[in-house]
């Protein structure tokens, strides 16, 4: 498939590392510095021009183009690439925005603005966000199999009760599977005798519950049902996303923003949400506010500097876990080492759903972990995959290493795989699988 991607900045340049294997991936942007970085950098062609130009996406062969995603940073412009590509070919459109009222106006009109799917950054970050509250110690969430199945990762700490023991005594759970130890560079899948050392990442796969019991077992803090007390610190539009995902979910957050008037406006759009009108960065405020008290403060302030700030002083005042919204992708691995729990970058995110999009004609549902070294697929088994009618014993020993097979779910119930388990035509199966080895994985299965 040819796909155009415009724009070459964090977004679009993990956009196109992530599909250029599978595809044959064109980049526009106007910055030259940009075009010869990303084209040493990946296998792609890279080409100086405006996606606002006829002309340049035709150079960029528009004609034969399949897809084209807008991932510039304004949303505007987006829009008008899109619209821009539909008048000349008849290529599917991805258009990314940050604004949540164009993401609704795009859902309530078909097909508005010549885009055929709409990714919003803020939502999305704020989905994110929450889903990863919702799981004490996670640093990466999703949900397979109508909800039935979930996936995390979670990091080993030093007084971990896991770290030092093996997989087999770790796995005390009925419908747990530990899918894989992320050690440093590698993507280790490992058997029962392999060894979980503090610092590792470990992703598991399993019901609802018993990824809930794990955790537990990780951290004393409360899942999201539990959580007593979440401060939000910035009004910002993630930070409006999170408090009304949270109000969903039935939960009576703060949020905590320093300009009168936006904090008069968010008092009067979240019923369910203390607003409270003051600078997060006073410790006096947070310790007069019992700050120290809550179990959560996420962290959504539009520096990185002062979410960091935040993060630092909240753990002061006795904060047990912090999220913080990242913008700089490059800061996330350090603020994580010196202050912040969980790091979400939205730029990170955004790529993360376009490029799940751009791949999920192959499976029904996908997660990808460590910036695209691994994947979780869902798959429906029908009679053409190599999964039908088979053992997963018979499976396994037929795909390449980096495969793990982490759940099965038939009529809406969860089965604990097994190697002895013979799977049906319309199972869900979800596979945890080394990038390296998707192309070949997809085709069998």
């Amino acid at each position: 498939m040819r796909v155009i991607v415009v724009g070459a900045g964090e977004v679009g340049t993990n956009i196109a590392e992530g599909i250029a294997s599978d595809h044959d991936v064109v980049v526009i942007d106007r910055d030259e510095d940009r075009v010869e970085s990303i084209t040493y950098s990946h296998d792609v062609l890279a080409i100086r021009g405006d996606g606002t130009s006829i002309d340049d996406l035709e150079e960029a062969g528009l004609a034969d183009a399949d897809l084209v995603i807008a991932s510039t940073d304004s949303d505007e412009t987006n829009i008008v690439i899109s619209g821009g590509a539909k008048t000349v070919g008849d290529p599917f459109t991805i258009a990314r925005v940050k604004k949540t009222n164009l993401l609704r106006t795009w859902e309530r009109a078909e097909e508005a603005f010549g885009v055929d799917f709409m990714v919003c950054t803020d939502l999305q970050t704020a989905q994110t966000v929450v889903d990863i509250a919702g799981l004490p110690g996670a640093r990466d969430v999703d949900s397979f199999a109508n909800g039935l199945v979930r996936m995390a990762e979670f990091e080993v700490d030093p007084d971990s009760p896991v770290a030092g023991e093996t997989v087999a005594d770790a796995d005390q759970f009925e419908s747990l599977t530990f899918a894989a130890i992320i050690r440093e560079d590698d993507v280790v899948i490992p058997g029962g005798e392999t060894m979980i050392e503090a610092g590792d990442d470990v992703v598991v796969i399993g019901s609802v519950e018993s990824v809930r019991e794990f955790a537990g077992t990780l951290s004393p803090a409360p899942t999201l049902e539990q959580a007593a007390e979440i401060v939000i610190v910035g009004g910002s539009e993630i930070g409006y996303q999170t408090a009304r995902l949270l109000e969903a979910e039935g939960l009576e957050p703060r949020l905590v923003e320093q300009d009168p008037d936006r904090a008069r406006e968010l008092a009067e759009r979240l019923p369910g949400t203390l607003v409270l009108e003051s600078d997060a960065t006073d410790i006096d405020f947070l310790v007069r506010e019992h700050v120290g008290e809550s179990d959560i403060v996420i962290a959504t302030l539009d520096s990185d500097e002062r979410n960091l700030l935040v993060s630092l002083l909240a753990k002061r005042v006795g904060v047990e876990r912090t999220i913080g919204i990242v913008e700089y992708g490059e800061y996330v691995d350090l603020f994580e080492t010196v202050g912040i729990d969980v790091a979400v970058n939205p730029r990170l995110v955004t790529a993360e759903e376009i490029t799940r999009f751009t791949r999920e004609q192959r499976t029904e549902n996908l997660a990808m972990l460590e910036h695209d070294r691994a994947e979780v697929l869902e798959i429906e088994v029908d009679r053409d995959s190599l999964l039908f009618g088979n053992r997963i014993r018979d499976v396994t020993a037929k795909l390449p290493d980096g495969v793990v097979v982490g759940a099965v779910t038939r009529d809406g119930e969860l089965i604990t795989p097994r190697g002895e388990t013979v799977l049906e035509g319309g199972d869900h199966v979800v596979v945890f699988l080394d990038t390296e080895v998707l192309d070949e994985v997809s085709r069998l299965l």
